[in-house]
């Protein structure tokens, strides 16, 4: 593959983050019911190749507030990895872990509870990818940033312009007594896409 881009890769790509997906989604729901002490469960994450305006369509509009967690990836894969969800969504899960203590505000300690269980809810992908590469992949600590959309969006679309104007998000759905949309935007560099596909057997 001489040209490498996300649309040329995305065929053979597609089905290696599906897997990931699954993976990441059986670890985070079991470390997020133990962390929430609740019963958890996760739908089948769908991977789209989507153009930037297209996925703050999906989020609801570019101005839609979302509360994203950002964590720099580093170690064998450079890059970053974006956690999204509507900010009452994550107020809910706040509040399962919380319970009694939290605000009907942001505040720190509402942040730091969600910035946790996004750690949790990341590691458990970042963990499902180093174990399908053998490639060693290192998070910084989470970054939160509660904003419209398209604000939010405007990162990782600078750090994905190099390989090209579409972007490959992963949806998932927790479930707990209400369904919640979780986005994850992941951002390897170009030397990091071809570890990941030459770790796979895959021909770059």
């Amino acid at each position: 593959m001489n040209d490498i881009s996300v649309e040329n890769m995305s065929s053979q790509y597609y089905d290696v983050l599906k897997e990931i997906g699954n993976i990441g989604a059986g670890n985070a729901t079991t470390a997020l019911a133990t962390m929430l002490q609740c019963k958890v469960d996760m739908g089948v994450p769908e991977v789209r190749l989507l153009k930037f305006s297209e996925i703050g369509q999906l989020l609801g509009g570019e101005e839609q507030v979302m509360a994203g967690v950002y964590l720099a990836i580093e170690g064998d894969i450079n890059g970053s990895i974006m956690f999204l969800v509507k900010e009452d969504v994550a107020m809910h899960l706040i509040r399962k872990l919380l319970g009694d203590m939290t605000s009907d505000t942001m505040g720190e300690m509402e942040k730091s509870a969600l910035k946790e269980i996004s750690n949790i809810i990341t590691g458990a992908y970042l963990n499902a990818m180093s174990s399908m590469t053998n490639l060693s992949i290192v998070p910084s600590i989470p970054d939160l940033c509660i904003d419209m959309a398209g604000a939010i969006l405007s990162v990782p679309a600078i750090e994905f312009g190099e390989l090209g104007d579409e972007m490959l998000l992963i949806q998932s759905q927790i479930y707990d007594q209400v369904a919640i949309d979780g986005f994850f935007i992941m951002v390897p560099d170009m030397e990091s896409y071809k570890k990941i596909l030459t770790a796979l057997g895959m021909t770059v």
